[in-house]
């Protein structure tokens, strides 16, 4: 079994560290406290995980090859991309910082969750990414299977960096005069993120 994994991993390490939605909403999470970044990115990953098994049982493919049901995973992923967006943007109005409570952390998992689930870039990643590294000689499932852990175990590994490095910031963009800009960029981000998706 030959995968090709030289161009594999540089595709991969590429798609991981351009930002998008799960990064902006870990990052936004984890100046809260890495509590709540950690939670971001585990939901962030299990949504991963969830692609990873659809992919590889081929139920991505048949949502690809049917326009109407693509059509709808974009548009509910843009929604809730602009739904968080307008959250954000709402929250920057607020100067007292969200507290890192008990409160709240389900939702926080919830929403990783959610960003990753359906945002249909990630699913279009799995689909066009792992199939190119394969090896069409040899069975696809093991190989499927095996390359699918290779991408969640690496964007795992990125965000156990990503989280302590925001958490750092979180005196900067904690400040009255700083949260409120900071809110804003990563609302606008998101709209923005939510009107690409409806254009892929």
């Amino acid at each position: 079994m030959h995968i090709a994994w030289t161009s594999f991993l540089l595709a991969l390490v590429v798609i991981t560290i351009v930002p998008g939605p799960d990064f902006v909403l870990v990052t936004s999470s984890a100046v809260r406290g890495v509590r709540m970044g950690v939670l971001a990115a585990c939901g962030v990953v299990t949504g991963l995980l969830v692609h990873a098994v659809l992919a590889t049982v081929g139920l991505s493919a048949l949502v690809v090859a049917f326009p109407a049901a693509l059509v709808a995973v974009k548009a509910i992923g843009a929604a809730y991309l602009a739904y968080m967006g307008f959250v954000a943007l709402r929250s920057a109005r607020n100067s007292v910082p969200v507290a890192d409570s008990a409160t709240g952390t389900g939702s926080v998992f919830v929403r990783g969750l959610l960003c990753d689930l359906l945002n249909p870039k990630v699913m279009l990643t799995f689909l066009s990414l792992i199939p190119q590294a394969m090896d069409p000689t040899a069975p696809p499932l093991p190989q499927a299977v095996l390359l699918s852990a290779v991408t969640v175990g690496v964007f795992a590994v990125f965000w156990t960096i990503v989280v302590p490095l925001a958490s750092r910031l979180a005196a900067l963009l904690n400040r009255p005069r700083v949260r409120p800009v900071f809110e804003r960029v990563c609302g606008t981000a998101l709209i923005g993120m939510a009107a690409s998706v409806l254009a892929i």
